[in-house]
């Protein structure tokens, strides 16, 4: 297994703000600017589906695995021979929120799709984290 997690604590951010961002999957490129296109059809919740087109990459389908309403959400992506689950999370910290991504991946071809995919990934965290906390605030005034 690998595993590599990012964390950030941000003051005076809304949960609510960030949890309705990160629900919307269909929005997910207006704060991740690798993102082509995400398309989820089905309502937010377990066992739901998405596609998502990374620029320059092949789209991918998503699904649901867990879900724990404004808390956290588990996402995984089915690879040949691997899996990689995304798991993000906030907590409410006093007047702050902290929010944390984990990337997870298992399967027998892992190293090759951490080659591939699961680095890129995991060194855009903070950007991407930054960018749907600017987003949250501006949408919050």
């Amino acid at each position: 297994m690998w595993v590599r997690s990012y964390s950030k604590v941000y003051p005076n951010v809304s949960a609510q703000q960030v949890w309705k961002l990160w629900t919307d999957i269909n929005q997910w490129p207006s704060w991740n600017a690798d993102l082509e296109y995400c398309k989820l059809e089905q309502p937010f919740k377990v066992g739901s589906a998405f596609k998502l087109k990374p620029k320059g990459a092949p789209a991918v389908q998503i699904s649901l695995v867990e879900i724990d309403h404004e808390k956290m959400f588990t996402d995984c992506t089915k690879f040949l021979g691997a899996k990689m689950y995304g798991k993000h999370e906030m907590h409410v910290e006093g007047n702050a929120l902290k929010l944390t991504t984990t990337i997870t991946f298992t399967g027998i071809l892992k190293r090759l799709w951490i080659k591939l995919v699961a680095q890129k990934v995991v060194d855009k965290f903070a950007l991407q984290m930054d960018t749907l906390v600017q987003l949250a605030l501006v949408q919050k005034g």
